[in-house]
């Protein structure tokens, strides 16, 4: 697609808005923390599922992320 498609494809969708040099002005590049390699005993049956659709490891990441984020919840709710 050439760029002046992609501009007349946004101003063509009622929910998208087109930005500017003021909506990026405040912009910061936020670099994704590094990963850690690490090596886990998971049940078969459980990493074939997750192993279906690609990303899986990021898809596990988060899972362990929401888990780790609720816990703390709970432990903060709890001083």
């Amino acid at each position: 697609m050439t760029d002046a498609k992609i501009r007349q494809g946004i101003l063509s969708d009622p929910e998208a808005r087109p930005t500017d040099a003021e909506f990026w002005k405040g912009a910061k590049v936020v670099w994704p923390s590094r990963k850690a390699i690490v090596t886990m005993r998971l049940d078969k049956d459980l990493l074939e599922w997750f192993r279906r659709e690609r990303g899986y490891q990021t898809r596990i990441n988060a899972i362990l992320r929401a888990y780790m984020t609720a816990h703390n919840s709970v432990s903060a709710g709890k001083q």
